[in-house]
């Protein structure tokens, strides 16, 4: 089951190193639900890439990846089937609107003490 891109890219964003211009992204794919905004400002500070250019892994989950912090023993197998591979920017975040279509927010509970206390007006400034 291949999903069909979303129509905001993140080659329109690059350099995707750079914090500022992966949070401008993330703001925009997700302009029609800014909580996931919310949820990569904290799993992530907004980096798809570590210090050294590969794929960011969770600091506390190493089998969490990217910018929405998806996690491989979970999400990889349904991510393949569905023809994304989460280790690239675009399909992590195609598929972690398709987690919280299906789940709401629930798949990131984990770090909700960060991102329940940003207002909406504090997301969509930038």
């Amino acid at each position: 089951m291949k999903v069909e891109p979303y129509e905001v890219r993140s080659e329109d964003y690059e350099p995707l190193s750079d914090p500022d211009n992966v949070e401008k992204f993330v703001k925009a794919y997700f302009a029609d639900i800014p909580l996931m905004a919310k949820i990569a400002k904290c799993e992530s500070r907004n980096r798809h890439f570590n210090k050294n250019g590969q794929v960011l892994r969770g600091e506390l989950t190493p089998l969490d990846r990217g910018v929405m912090q998806v996690n491989l023993h979970y999400h990889e197998e349904t991510a393949v089937k569905m023809g994304l591979d989460l280790h690239n920017i675009d399909d992590n975040v195609a598929y972690a609107r398709y987690l919280y279509e299906k789940s709401g927010a629930k798949p990131w509970m984990s770090s909700s003490a960060c991102w329940s206390k940003f207002t909406s007006a504090e997301i969509a400034k930038k």
